[in-house]
């Protein structure tokens, strides 16, 4: 049953970590296949099969935190690698229909325990409101409509040290960018998209001499901004502009506009309306100028990631799993694997146009996963 889809995790496994424990990888791989049929902690697992539950986490623990982040980003950037390369060998016109972007985002993951790491008071977009959580920074990779995770770091709040999201971003992108080079990919001529929650100058010039020169961020209602000699917020502009009715490229009402802004100097700037009622702003912080529909057309790949976002907390339901300390790393690595598996399993010719909960409920009800586990982890589940 769908053996290739577990031989590629297990021989990047064997390749990269050579010294790895193998048994207590493979209760990763087996954790994250059984979200496939709703287990989505290891208390959950161990009650199905009658089991203590202690031996499951007497291998989670065999992992170190360094470990643990550096197997999320090579599985991770290895399956983003494997969609690139073809696209990258085509085109200049194929490359701008796969729709190739980096987009950039954090989600409030809402905890209550009190021995969770990261765990802190954070503003939570879905709630409008500050709740207490972990906050996860995200790089993904949207390609062909497919959202792929490249990069993912909790963002600490107490510590010896006061890092800021800016930092952490920076120290994701340059990591990202070393190891990219080293499968002979350049990923700065790869456009970038932001929340308007990374706003900044310094920023901006840290992405330029980073090698990024395509950024697209959403712009805040109270920056200012100067056009035709007027200056006035953003919000104000949003209801005084005229948009024009969608063209060729962009199929919203939109503006693309110059203006200049105290802190940012001259900028592109892009109106456009999302329904009747609501009008947004984009940022066009790039070396050079561009189209609207060129803009546009980056953006329109910016909601994968909150797409993404909603797989890992609706789906895989990754607040059910709360491992104490290090186990913050481990749990997210298992709820990776599982949606790395999921889109594995997608790109089967007879899954290509379900959805993962689709699969999820074809795989509840046509296989047994007691077969399924007898079969392909019959060590593992011995010992366990």
């Amino acid at each position: 049953m769908w053996p290739q889809e577990f031989t590629w995790f297990f021989a990047i496994f064997h390749h990269e970590f050579r010294k790895g424990n193998l048994i207590a990888f493979e209760v990763l791989m087996m954790l994250a296949f059984t979200h496939l049929f709703g287990f989505y902690n290891p208390k959950q697992l161990a009650d199905f099969l009658g089991i203590p539950h202690q031996k499951f986490y007497a291998e989670l623990k065999n992992w170190s935190v360094y470990h643990l982040k550096k197997m999320l980003v090579r599985f991770m950037m290895k399956q983003a690698v494997e969609h690139l390369k073809p696209v990258l060998q085509k085109s200049a016109a194929t490359q701008s229909r796969a729709g190739m972007t980096l987009s950039i985002d954090n989600s409030v993951i809402d905890r209550f325990g009190k021995l969770l790491r990261c765990t802190w008071s954070w503003f939570s977009g879905r709630h409008h409101d500050v709740v207490r959580g972990q906050d996860l920074l995200g790089i993904v990779l949207t390609i062909n409509h497919i959202a792929f995770p490249l990069h993912l770091l909790f963002c600490p709040k107490q510590g010896r040290y006061n890092t800021n999201k800016a930092d952490l971003l920076i120290f994701m992108l340059s990591r990202l960018k070393t190891a990219f080079v080293l499968e002979g990919i350049d990923i700065t001529n790869i456009p970038l998209t932001m929340d308007s929650w990374f706003v900044s100058q310094p920023l901006r010039t840290r992405l330029h001499h980073l090698g990024f020169t395509k950024i697209i961020i959403a712009g805040k209602s109270h920056y200012t901004f100067t056009i035709d000699k007027k200056k006035q917020t953003a919000s104000a502009w949003k209801k005084e502009l005229m948009l024009h009715d969608p063209t060729w490229g962009i199929d919203v009402p939109s503006c693309r506009v110059r203006g200049h802004s105290p802190t940012f100097g001259s900028l592109i700037l892009f109106f456009f309306q999302k329904s009747t009622t609501r009008s947004y702003s984009l940022m066009n912080f790039s070396q050079e100028s561009m189209r609207g529909a060129e803009i546009w057309h980056i953006w329109q790949q910016h909601h994968l990631i909150e797409c993404f976002w909603k797989i890992l907390k609706s789906i895989f339901h990754i607040r059910s799993m709360q491992l104490q300390g290090d186990g913050l790393y481990t749990a997210l690595l298992i709820k990776v694997l599982a949606y790395l598996l999921a889109l594995r399993m997608k790109a089967r010719r007879e899954f290509s146009k379900w959805t993962i909960t689709q699969i999820m409920r074809h795989l509840s009800r046509h296989h047994d996963l007691r077969d399924f586990m007898t079969t392909h982890f019959h060590d593992t589940f011995s010992i366990t």
